[in-house]
């Protein structure tokens, strides 16, 4: 009985920090990409280019 709950204790828990460090992974991988834009070319606009990130982001993603 409390192997039972401990296994769904630790499931729980696991399920929380896949959640809390997918968005965490999220936002690193669109800061990389602003990043590699900006050295390709100088005049960009950030928010232009992060949105576009962020698209793409998510189409590869699925």
């Amino acid at each position: 009985m409390i192997k039972n709950i401990l296994i769904f204790i630790f499931i729980v828990f696991g399920m929380i920090a896949i959640l809390s460090f997918s968005d965490h992974n999220f936002k690193r991988a669109v800061d990389a990409c602003i990043a590699g834009s900006q050295k390709l070319s100088k005049n960009i606009d950030i928010e232009e280019t992060k949105k576009f990130c962020e698209d793409q982001i998510r189409k590869d993603k699925k």
